[in-house]
């Protein structure tokens, strides 16, 4: 084979395997005459997107719109924190142990908790800025103390100020580990959205995507709630695309 044909195959074959698994899907469905409140056929599921669209797109955006503010928020939080870390070792010893922390305590005994002291929204924005934070920090921690000892050296050789070492230097030669801690936490903000939003739901309030998820299991909707499942997927999907993509440019 060519390697045109080889690159044409690569490319092709995400497709093929997602159209064989929807039909196997489908054809599970229909030959086990399985009711559409246990396992929804695709087809039903394509439709009740469509019929649903006004409710699930309203609740997309509001899952959409949490998702990048608690992004925003880890991102600078965790970069200046980084920033400060560098800047002084004994800010590190004495934060970091509480980052790591806040990292290794699961997100989802955080939001009952956050739901009761702060207003919902809020509590949904720290949720996903909790659970996307570590790896901006740890990420770009790791960058900026790993700058070529040779570089820094004739930095030092020619006088080079500590600003001027930091953004000629240091920045730069932690910019890819840093865009990778961004697209790491790009996906990790939509999984620390969801998981406020479904406390949220517990409680009866909310209006992402996954309480409607959460909702639609109460009232035994499962086509909808498959149609909601869907729409997250291709929620992360699109955010991992333009983080990787800004990577991609920002590195040229």
């Amino acid at each position: 084979m060519t390697s045109r044909a080889i690159a044409l195959l690569r490319t092709a074959l995400p497709v093929i395997v997602l159209a064989a698994t929807l039909g196997a899907w489908d054809l599970v469905v229909r030959l086990n005459h399985i009711p559409p409140y246990i396992l929804p056929g695709p087809l039903l599921v394509i439709e009740t997107l469509i019929k649903d669209w006004p409710i699930l797109s309203a609740s997309l955006v509001s899952t959409l719109l949490t998702t990048l503010e608690g992004f925003v928020a880890a991102a600078v939080g965790g970069i200046a924190l980084a920033l400060l870390f560098h800047q002084s070792r004994w800010i590190e010893y004495a934060l970091l142990p509480y980052a790591i922390v806040l990292q290794v305590t699961p997100v989802i005994a955080i939001a009952p908790l956050l739901l009761i002291y702060l207003p919902q929204e809020t509590a949904v924005i720290a949720c996903a800025f909790i659970v996307a934070f570590f790896p901006v920090l740890a990420n770009t921690t790791l960058g900026l103390s790993s700058v070529d000892r040779n570089l820094a050296g004739l930095f030092k050789l020619y006088g080079a100020s500590r600003w001027q070492r930091l953004v000629r230097l240091e920045l730069p030669s932690a910019l890819p580990t840093m865009l990778g801690g961004l697209r790491i936490a790009g996906g990790l903000s939509l999984i620390g959205a969801v998981v406020a939003e479904i406390a949220a739901g517990s409680a009866g309030t909310g209006s992402g995507l996954a309480y409607r998820i959460a909702e639609s299991g109460y009232r035994l909707a499962i086509p909808r709630m498959f149609a909601a499942l869907l729409l997250l997927s291709l929620a992360g999907i699109v955010i991992y695309g333009l983080l990787a993509f800004a990577s991609h440019r920002l590195l040229r």
